[in-house]
């Protein structure tokens, strides 16, 4: 997945592990951008009894750079609480959960929202509720509904939302990791098989959601809202999500097992900019190191981004399939450019998502870019200069992007001697969407928190 267990210590502390991580202009709210932080990879529906919740010692956070030297300058922190209204039962509900507030779910989950900036820390909501997960008809039977009453306001055209929803994020998990397999051109692979078309590895999966719109004034280094075109510096944000738990954790056993203390500094624990960035870039040895840093400190990672494993290994498994990585041995800097710097002035016409120098893992979004009229799922590679790298919309389809940009089709564009078309490497389309529409293999919502509800743990598609 995007980054879905992506390094072996999350990967064993699924409630603190950040899967997604999503950066927009709101196409339903003029001025405001949305930043949206998954959790919890990989949800069954039907995951009761214990459904699945945020965790209430982690402290999720989602950080803006607005001044290029990635660190954080506006942190948004989110804290949970776990009610249990009846201890004597081990339902989740006890009934029909009717309104957000009912007293037949026995386990409500509720968070508060903080915005820190310049060390000011400011409370901007404090006991909203969580809706609860899809049970299924007869225990969430309008779960719509539900889902609306957990959408809130949390003034100044700021509105939140926490809890789960459908996976977004759409990949074919069992080929990719099966020596690189791209299933509609596998009969090419070193081991060949029939070609077909992809599959949605997540398609009946859900996933724990924070998901935030607010003022594009609330995110820039000056307050401002307005700015002189895609080149003005003041329109680019770094973002990127982390989660913190206790230095220290005190296990106690016997009748006291359910007393634990936590204690010490918040230390992090994951962290998420890019898609794919520690899973893919990042060496087996190296991905627990990199989810405790911060991205200012990702100039040590720089050679992985330069001379990426996946680069090597693609002409291994596709002999003759991949010419623009035919005998390419040069640093890669367009994959510098798009995971680490942001693509300066000058390289695409009419865009660029610069933060400066200071190489640093972030999603950048360059907000005078409004939303496209008619948006490629492509993203700038597919001419539509909204979506990734420019950010990361809900529909993106970044493994097709960065697949398309690992086997060359961004280096011939920085060094001058190409063009990003939608074709340039059509021997790396990954084809989970829909091959003759070019859609996603998935619906979602036109408006905030655009991600879908999620599927029911009683009517799990077949």
């Amino acid at each position: 997945m995007s980054s879905h267990r992506e390094a072996p210590a999350i990967a064993k502390d699924p409630v603190a592990d950040s899967t997604d991580l999503y950066a927009f202009v709101s196409p339903d709210a003029p001025g405001t951008v949305t930043l949206i932080a998954n959790y919890i990879p990989l949800e069954g529906p039907d995951g009761g009894p214990n459904f699945f919740e945020f965790g209430a010692d982690v402290l999720y956070a989602i950080h803006i750079d607005n001044n290029g030297d990635a660190k954080p300058d506006i942190t948004f922190q989110f804290r949970f609480q776990t009610q249990i209204r009846n201890p004597d039962t081990f339902l989740y509900n006890t009934g029909p959960i009717t309104a957000i507030g009912s007293s037949s779910w026995n386990r409500p989950q509720f968070y508060s929202v903080t915005r820190v900036s310049n060390g000011d820390s400011k409370v901007l909501g404090h006991d909203l509720a969580c809706p609860p997960c899809n049970v299924g008809p007869r225990s969430t039977p309008n779960y719509a509904t539900l889902a609306h009453e957990g959408v809130h306001g949390l003034g100044d055209a700021r509105k939140v939302f926490a809890g789960q929803r459908q996976e977004g994020f759409y990949v074919d998990l069992g080929s990719i990791f099966d020596l690189g397999a791209l299933r509609p051109f596998q009969n090419l692979h070193l081991i060949p098989l029939p070609a077909v078309h992809g599959v949605n590895g997540a398609k009946k999966l859900n996933v724990h959601t924070i998901a935030l719109q607010v003022p594009i004034s609330d995110l820039t280094l000056d307050g401002s809202s307005s700015f002189t075109g895609a080149d003005d510096s003041n329109a680019v944000i770094g973002v990127w999500t982390a989660a913190y738990r206790r230095a220290a954790r005190v296990r106690e056993s016997g009748e006291a097992a359910d007393e634990n203390v936590e204690s010490g500094p918040w230390v992090q624990v994951s962290r998420l900019g890019n898609p794919l960035f520690n899973e893919v870039i990042v060496p087996m040895s190296k991905k627990d190191h990199w989810n405790a840093l911060p991205p200012s400190a990702d100039g040590q990672f720089v050679q992985y981004v330069q001379h990426p494993e996946l680069a090597g290994l693609l002409p291994v498994l596709y002999p003759g399939v991949f010419p623009n990585l035919a005998g390419l041995s040069a640093a890669r800097d367009d994959l510098q450019a798009i995971l680490l710097t942001g693509i300066p002035t000058g390289i695409v016409p009419g865009f660029q998502n610069f933060t400066g120098s200071t190489p640093a893992d972030m999603l950048r979004l360059n907000m005078a870019i409004g939303p496209s009229g008619s948006p490629s799922i492509l993203g700038l590679i597919g001419g539509d200069p909204s979506g990734y790298p420019n950010g990361r919309r809900v529909a993106d389809d970044v493994v097709t992007i960065e697949l398309r940009a690992v086997a060359g089709i961004t280096y011939q564009v920085v060094h001058g001697t190409g063009v990003f078309t939608a074709d340039a490497a059509a021997g790396a389309i990954y084809d989970v969407e829909d091959p003759a529409t070019n859609k996603p293999p998935l619906s979602y919502l036109s408006k905030f928190p655009y991600l879908n509800q999620p599927f029911s743990g009683f009517d799990v598609p077949a």
